[in-house]
């Protein structure tokens, strides 16, 4: 079984500090997984999941009924509640919780809805918990080559090449599996298939469709379907309004709702000091990426799972304010991916499937910046620091250069 550990690390942190943290992240991640692991730190432990019927009916019944969990010793008990948010009440509820019991018990709350964002009202529970996030598997996790977060800031464009063909095998698994754990440890295509096609009809026709009373949702899950082709390229919500032959405001809404639900994520573009920098289209990627045929779209859809893992766990952990962006003109010129840290410029970084001489917009756009750069390709064992003016940018295999970051 996996340990998560970095994640654990996340949660040994934030729960020394707030009796109540919250944990979201796409389904089938591993939450479960990692909520029995923290269990086992705790001699007296509660799991309730709303969607197990009997627990339903439980808590029903009896809303604290935590309190009366047979203990082995007088130490902190933890209680994990799975999936709460799709309690109607569930805000209103975890706050009367807290209130109430903070310091005698550990609270961990875990949901495939954005916990942080889903149902907005007007109580809140700002104040009471943390939040943080388990993503599938990535090479940094799998690696373990991960620097500490001021090492990887001080020097980004570090690198060693140990372990470059263990990395590799890693990076060419998860580019035909995925990350999520299921269909990664079994390591069939066969297996992967049949998960992935139930995965997105579970969510779409059970989750998004029971949470959210879309109506039209085989029209929710023609959009996942061809999201795949447009990996790569800002998205263009009036193009996809006609050619799914819905409304602008339907097709927005329909994104914001499978980003909700972690079916795929987005970034939007950096516009700070560029002069004719697109403003308002934004980049959407996959966390199921083996379902984009096209090897480039693939392989900056897998970096960008890597970046995106990255800056959501600096913010989960106080590091920072850190944020993901690309930069795209009108004039085309395009770098992948922009890092940036309470809205300053930290680092750019290019996909090349094979290119071994650094993109032109690359080199064009660290010049307007003055930032570390680095070009990521799909394999090799050696890597290349190619002088720009004062700077420098790092040519190298993106499983080697990934699997450092914090």
């Amino acid at each position: 079984m996996l340990d998560r550990r970095a994640y654990l690390k996340i949660w040994d942190e934030l729960s020394e500090e707030k009796s109540m943290v919250l944990l979201a992240g796409p389904r089938q991640s591993g939450k479960t997984t990692l909520g029995n692991i923290i269990s086992k730190k705790f001699t007296n432990h509660q799991y309730f999941n709303w969607d197990i019927e009997d627990h339903r009916t439980e808590f029903i019944a009896n809303p604290t009924f935590f309190t009366e969990m047979p203990r082995r010793d007088h130490s902190l008990p933890l209680v994990v509640f799975d999936e709460i948010h799709k309690y109607s009440d569930w805000k209103n509820y975890l706050k009367g919780v807290f209130d109430q019991y903070k310091g005698a018990y550990q609270f961990l709350i875990s949901g495939s809805g954005r916990l942080d964002l889903y149902q907005k009202g007007s109580d809140s529970l700002a104040g009471r918990y943390f939040l943080f996030h388990l993503w599938p598997l990535t090479v940094a996790e799998l690696g373990g080559q991960s620097v500490a977060i001021d090492v990887f800031l001080q020097h980004p464009l570090q690198i060693s090449m140990a372990g470059s063909k263990k990395l590799q095998t890693i990076w060419d698994n998860l580019s035909r599996f995925s990350g999520f754990p299921e269909p990664y440890l079994r390591g069939k295509l066969a297996s992967y298939r049949r998960w992935s096609n139930t995965y997105s009809r579970q969510l779409i026709r059970e989750d998004i469709r029971d949470l959210t009373g879309i109506k039209s949702i085989m029209d929710v899950e023609t959009l996942y379907m061809i999201l795949p082709s447009r990996i790569g390229s800002p998205i263009s919500v009036p193009t996809l309004s006609r050619d799914l032959k819905v409304s602008y405001n339907s097709v927005k809404s329909w994104l914001s709702v499978l980003e909700t639900f972690f079916m795929l994520f987005s970034i939007s573009p950096w516009t700070k000091k560029i002069s004719r920098a697109i403003q308002k289209e934004r980049k959407f990627y996959l966390w199921d990426t083996p379902r984009i045929k096209d090897p480039g779209a693939k392989f900056e859809n897998m970096v960008a799972q890597e970046l995106f893992r990255a800056v959501v766990s600096w913010n989960d952990m106080g590091f920072g304010s850190f944020s993901l962006h690309f930069i795209k003109n009108k004039e085309q010129q395009e770098v992948d991916f922009l890092i940036a840290e309470s809205n300053e410029p930290l680092l750019l970084v290019e996909t090349k499937l094979a290119d071994k001489e650094p993109s032109p917009a690359l080199i064009k756009f660290q010049n307007y910046l003055n930032i570390p750069a680095v070009q990521l390709v799909k394999a090799g064992d050696t890597f290349q620091l190619v002088p720009n003016g004062p700077n420098e940018i790092l040519i190298t295999p993106a499983a080697q250069w990934l699997s450092g970051l914090p």
